[in-house]
């Protein structure tokens, strides 16, 4: 029986499983018997490039079918540092799945940078290793350099996050409409923003410190990110009249 290595965001966790993608997301957002309610987003790892930094034969050992027949559905190998060990090579497509055990794949994509949106501001949600809601005016390869290549005292090694939608605060934070945006809180996003339009030495600013570990997956705009200083991987997330038609049971439970 075939073994798969998933990487998981909430929490950052490398498991092995017997479980291909699909059966793994409704696993993890749904339990055995159907008690568990949760979303989940998590990557699927090529085992051939990450075999040096873990115990192979425990794996061996581990993570073989019970006595049923039935697969082995995880088995936890690292909870520490996790996205930092990992190469961003090894990482395959990135999986969400709703709290009802539904799950969209998205593939990666070439990232051109020179597209990004200039003179903007932008919100984004950090996944991992950290998780703070962050406003920001710049652009996504930016910010994850800005935070990643040793430049400012708060560093860290890579990271994982998403861009959500602003709409018109993207522009206009004071006097932009807010009512497509379910986000708590809009009147200290958009002092938050207006923080950053009058604050020129200021690039970012957190608006919360904790995520709640629920992203609303309609909010997102461009798609969710992982890397290190100039290395980006990009994961583009669909419209939603695209997604209607890609996935139409993952778009129906959003």
């Amino acid at each position: 029986m075939k073994k798969y290595i998933y990487l998981t965001s909430t929490p950052e966790a490398l498991v092995a499983s017997m479980l291909p993608p699909e059966g793994f997301g409704m696993y993890l957002s749904t339990g055995t018997k159907k008690r568990n309610r949760g979303q989940n987003i998590f990557f699927e790892v090529d085992l051939d490039q990450i075999g040096n930094i873990f115990d192979m034969e425990s794996l061996e050992k581990r993570c073989v079918a019970k006595e049923d027949g039935s697969p082995k559905s995880s088995v936890y190998l690292s909870v520490y540092r996790v996205l930092e060990m990992v190469p961003t090579s090894a990482l395959k497509s990135l999986y969400l799945t709703t709290d009802h055990g539904c799950v969209l794949e998205l593939k990666k994509a070439p990232y051109d940078s020179k597209r990004e949106s200039v003179n903007t501001l932008h919100l984004y949600q950090e996944l991992c290793p950290v998780t703070p809601l962050v406003v920001s005016d710049m652009t996504p390869s930016a910010f994850l350099k800005k935070l990643t290549d040793g430049s400012i005292p708060i560093t860290l090694p890579k990271l994982f996050f998403v861009e959500l939608k602003l709409g018109e605060l993207a522009a206009n934070p004071l006097g932009g409409s807010a009512e497509h945006l379910p986000y708590p809180n809009i009147g200290h996003m958009r002092d938050c923003l207006e923080i950053l339009r009058g604050e020129y030495e200021k690039h970012m600013k957190t608006v919360q410190r904790v995520f709640s570990g629920t992203l609303l997956y309609r909010t997102i705009e461009s798609g969710f990110y992982v890397g290190s200083k100039d290395e980006i991987v990009f994961y583009p997330y669909p419209t939603i009249k695209d997604l209607e038609d890609i996935n139409y049971e993952f778009f129906r439970d959003i």
